[in-house]
């Protein structure tokens, strides 16, 4: 069912009808199928004359695709529609009904179909869409099993609200440094292009040789003059080449993974939110009644880090084998202490749960405060470099012309 679901895409069907006043009226509408188009405008007592489906544009499909950001909206919506004593069934047509993206709409009915065709919420869950992983999956059964739906999804939209913010952060800390960094790279080619050639015509009228300096800058400004284009493209074949090895050769993306997680700055942010995801994600699942092997198995694929998410299984099978879990960690040398004092307790204390929440809290302010102070923090760096670039090419442009006064002088 899923592989079907990844091969449907969302069409525009174009309508004419009539009301039934008898006033024409048309459209058009996002859907997967001719029959939802059909059933809806049905709802609205249109009469159909014509539909003619067609390609939706790209736009049309960024914006009406299902994201998972709209299936942690759905969670939080579900919790409050079984919390105030809704049915099932209509609570997932009241969210329908409110939901704008077409692609939603689409996931949402196939659920209520299957449930009425007697799936299990939980299983007509795992087969409509792949947006439904098995820590969802799993977590909804559990609930399906205690009859604390509406507890189960308390938590998976707290965890997932939880795990975008943390993406957010993580994102904002990119931001910053790359913008900078991309603009310096663009102000040195451009002056290595456009402002070096000018000077190196006014230096060929000088009757005295250049500095060491001056000539290495003219050279790298005739280098990229002349092979800037060979470069561009190699550059772009390189990163080409970088990521199909990185699809393609699971040795090569551990290896990527376990080095950003090395990275100056940035490797601290990634690891303590990879470490916050994986405390959130176990505690979610073990509060829910879930066993642990089995909640350390959903928790690893939630870190974020392929390296981490390896170093979790592993954690998992020691675990498995009979060894507390606190030692398995400790043993891994990938983790903080703190996080292996606070599982130590939670096991001796029974309070596992709470134990890995704290953790997850601790470290996502962790995150955040480095983040907010992440700009005072590489800003003079940034600058340094950026200065001395740019004020490299600007010196090594008029020591001739210094020498020359100091000549004339």
């Amino acid at each position: 069912m899923k592989d079907d679901n990844k091969k449907q895409k969302l069409s525009a069907f174009h309508w004419r009808g009539t009301t039934l006043k008898g006033k024409k009226v048309k459209g058009q509408m996002l859907a997967m199928e001719e029959s939802v188009v059909r059933a809806a405008l049905a709802d609205q007592q249109i009469k159909i004359q014509k539909i003619r489906k067609r390609g939706a544009s790209s736009l049309q499909l960024r914006q009406h695709t299902a994201k998972p950001e709209d299936i942690t909206l759905f969670s939080r919506q579900m919790c409050t529609m079984l919390t105030a004593g809704v049915p099932l069934i209509q609570a997932m047509q009241l969210v329908r009904s409110s939901c704008k993206k077409a692609g939603m709409k689409h996931i949402i009915s196939q659920v209520c179909q299957q449930i009425e065709a007697g799936s299990s919420f939980s299983q007509a869950l795992r087969t409509s869409s792949p947006l439904f992983d098995e820590f969802f999956c799993d977590l909804v059964f559990t609930g399906e099993m205690t009859g604390q739906l509406d507890k189960v999804f308390g938590r998976i939209s707290l965890q997932r609200e939880k795990q975008e913010d943390m993406r957010r952060k993580v994102k904002k800390a990119m931001i910053y440094p790359s913008i900078v960094s991309f603009i310096a790279l663009g102000v040195t080619i451009f002056m290595l292009i456009f402002v070096i050639p000018k000077f190196e015509e006014v230096f060929s009228s000088f009757d005295t040789e250049l500095p060491w300096f001056t000539l290495q800058i003219l050279k790298a400004s005739d280098f990229i003059t002349q092979h800037g284009v060979a470069v561009g493209l190699l550059s772009l074949v390189a990163v080409l080449l970088f990521r199909q090895a990185y699809v393609k050769y699971m040795h090569f993306r551990l290896k990527i993974s376990h080095f950003s997680l090395k990275i100056p700055i940035f490797g601290d942010i990634f690891t303590k939110a990879s470490i916050s995801r994986f405390s959130r994600t176990l505690a979610t699942t073990f509060s829910a009644g879930i066993p642990l092997l089995t909640g350390l198995q959903s928790s690893a694929k939630t870190a974020g880090n392929l390296h981490l998410q390896r170093v979790v299984e592993d954690i998992q099978k020691k675990t498995a084998a009979g060894q507390p879990m606190h030692i398995a960690i400790r043993e891994s040398g990938e983790f903080p202490e703190l996080l292996t004092q606070m599982v130590m307790i939670g096991e001796e204390s029974g309070s596992l749960d709470d134990m890995l929440n704290k953790v997850a809290a601790i470290y996502e302010e962790d995150v955040d405060n480095t983040v907010d102070n992440l700009g005072k923090i590489i800003e003079p760096m940034i600058i340094l470099v950026l200065g001395g670039v740019i004020g490299s090419l600007v010196i090594g442009m008029y020591l001739p012309i210094f020498d020359l006064m100091s000549v004339i002088g």
